[in-house]
């Protein structure tokens, strides 16, 4: 939930299947489901995105994590903050981190990404399901 609500997908399929894996570990079915994505929406919508880790990346997690977020961003993109986001956020809450150390904790040490549809009407018109694969 780094952006807000909305329906989470990544370019990247090792990224896509280790999200699975939590599934799989749950004896449940895993599957990555397979999209093309119309970039014309980069153009047409209302989209943000974050190309680096910085104190606006930061910032906008914060909010969203918070239930602040009232932007109306279509589409917003860029990285994933890491497993420990909540131990981080915490320490950055109560004063014990600054944002500089908070954004070098939440960094993956493997490239990732994500983009976070966050408008049906963006989703029904730039994106178009092609198949599934389970894991």
């Amino acid at each position: 939930m780094d952006f807000g609500r909305g329906f989470y997908t990544t370019t990247l399929p090792d990224q896509a299947q280790k999200w699975c894996r939590k599934f799989k570990d749950k004896k449940k079915l895993a599957v990555v489901s397979v999209y093309q994505f119309d970039e014309e929406a980069l153009e047409n919508c209302n989209v943000l995105k974050f190309d680096t880790y910085s104190e606006e990346w930061l910032n906008f997690i914060l909010k969203c994590r918070r239930g602040e977020d009232d932007s109306k961003f279509d589409i917003v993109m860029g990285g994933v903050a890491n497993d420990r986001v909540f131990n981080t956020v915490e320490l950055f809450y109560d004063g014990l981190i600054d944002k500089a150390e908070a954004i070098k904790r939440l960094r993956y040490e493997k490239p990732n990404f994500q983009i976070a549809f966050r408008s049906q009407c963006v989703m029904d018109e730039y994106l178009h399901f092609k198949r599934s694969e389970q894991v």
